[in-house]
């Protein structure tokens, strides 16, 4: 049992903040059933993202709304607040809470009292001051990102299709993607499988028109793989017709074109950015001890560091990596920590509450995998290395095995299998963006004038 009342404020509705509430929530199910404790998870979105099929429900493989687990069903014996956490002070365990409610009401900010605080918001995209970034960029971190991305890409072939000019049509044919990390380089090998299967039945455009770019400021991709895989996957790619620039970078995307650092100009109605992550800078707004870089600065048992009751993991989280050789070694932000961190969290959580002795979180780095397309992939798991459709296929099963719940464990695997044996959709929705467009227009509402707000599409 535990010692004393506790209210637990877990931020974040992550893979952190998920599966840490999904534990507290099964460790403390009596304490729960007799008020003794409480858990109220803060998330701006209800569901929780697995972000790994992103680029698989960009390319049509999955339906997008079976890549987000709804956090109602999954933590039904918490709290949920959707909303945003703006700023915290840990000193009188309070946070200032932004919900869709508070400016209706003529509040700025809810604040609400805890007990113990579980510090998990994620992380951002990390952007850069890059002229025309801001107003052409495309993200790839949310299942939103992910639909518009591939409804823009189907628009763009379906405008290059219909103009008799050649200069909207190499722009509208030409993608440019930044960033040779896991998001820029598995949604690209993505998109332009699909993309190449689209052309089939398009009678003026063909697979050879289109022009993808991959931009990388260092001279590998993919260095969670290794060198030789990271070299095999530049040779693939390329031989798709695909340009892996190397040591460049983005230097402008104003006015619709893409200026390398190597000089080069690139006219594209596309830029999809996945040059890194940096903290949430909700991390900023608190008075919690974070490292040079904006990470929380967390202890091996996942509290943060000199202060009580506060515990951290996952991408806003520095966490000491005591498998490591090298001393100071933190542990990567990735998934695989993500997950395992938040079953020692939840439990060291439970024990802390109960006065028992915490546990310390040790996990050797198993490997990577990542798809490239349909039946294209590759893979370092427990030091072996794996190409082609073998790594595509573990690419798959890992993930399948990893996805939350047996609900969505199953709708995807349905959706996998009815994939092969029928054709891919080449739809584009982009008109969704806009839903109420049409009934504007018909209650004598004005056509925007402006091309970039069309509500047909997303371009």
């Amino acid at each position: 049992m535990v010692k004393e009342r506790a209210r637990i404020l877990v931020v974040g509705g992550g893979y952190v903040g998920m599966y840490t509430a999904l534990r507290l929530q099964r460790k403390l199910k009596a304490e729960l059933r007799r008020g003794e404790a409480e858990i109220t998870v803060v998330t701006p979105d209800p569901y929780m993202t697995y972000q790994p099929f992103l680029p698989e429900a960009a390319a049509g493989s999955i339906s997008p709304r079976h890549v987000v687990v709804p956090l109602r069903r999954v933590l039904d014996r918490c709290r949920i607040v959707v909303g945003e956490a703006v700023s915290i002070d840990h000193a009188v365990r309070t946070a200032a809470v932004t919900t869709l409610a508070t400016a209706d009401e003529g509040r700025a900010a809810e604040l609400l009292d805890y007990d113990e605080l579980v510090l998990a918001p994620g992380s951002v995209s990390r952007t850069l001051p890059i002229p025309g970034l801001a107003e052409h960029g495309i993200g790839f971190k949310t299942v939103e990102e992910a639909i518009a991305l591939r409804n823009h890409v189907i628009e763009q072939m379906d405008i290059a299709s219909s103009t008799r000019d050649p200069a909207v049509r190499d722009a509208a044919l030409t993608f440019v993607f930044v960033g040779g990390g896991y998001a820029g380089v598995e949604a690209l090998g993505e998109l332009e499988d699909m993309a190449r299967y689209a052309a089939r039945y398009y009678h003026n455009v063909r697979a050879e028109d289109m022009k993808w770019i991959l931009v990388e400021a260092t001279d590998r991709i993919l260095p969670e793989v290794g060198a030789e895989l990271g070299r095999y996957t530049v040779t693939q790619l390329r031989r798709r017709n695909i340009q892996v620039l190397l040591g460049t970078r983005l230097e402008s995307c104003a006015d619709r074109i893409a200026v390398l650092s190597d000089g080069r100009r690139f006219p594209t109605r596309t830029v999809v950015w996945t040059a890194g992550v940096k903290p949430h800078p909700l991390l900023a707004a608190t008075d919690l001890p974070l490292t040079a870089g904006g990470r929380l600065r967390c202890t091996a048992r996942l509290t943060v560091e000199g202060t009580e009751h506060a515990w951290g993991a996952g991408d806003a989280a520095a966490v000491p990596d005591v498998t490591a050789a090298e001393p100071g070694a933190l542990t990567a932000p990735n998934a695989q920590h993500a997950l395992r961190q938040a079953r020692v969290l939840g439990d060291n959580l439970v024990h802390a509450l109960r006065g028992e002795p915490l546990e310390t979180y040790a996990h050797a780095y198993a490997g990577s995998v990542a798809s490239l397309g349909f039946h294209k992939g590759v893979a370092q798991v427990y030091g072996r290395r794996l190409k082609g459709y073998p790594a595509w296929f573990m690419h798959r099963v890992y993930h399948l095995s990893r996805v939350p719940t047996a609900n969505r464990k199953a709708r995807v695997l349905a959706e996998w299998i009815l994939s092969g044996l029928f054709k891919r959709e080449i739809v584009s929705l982009g008109s969704l963006e806009h839903p109420r467009a049409e009934f504007e227009l018909a209650a004598g509402g004005m056509h925007p004038h402006d091309p970039s707000d069309d509500p047909k599409g997303s371009s």
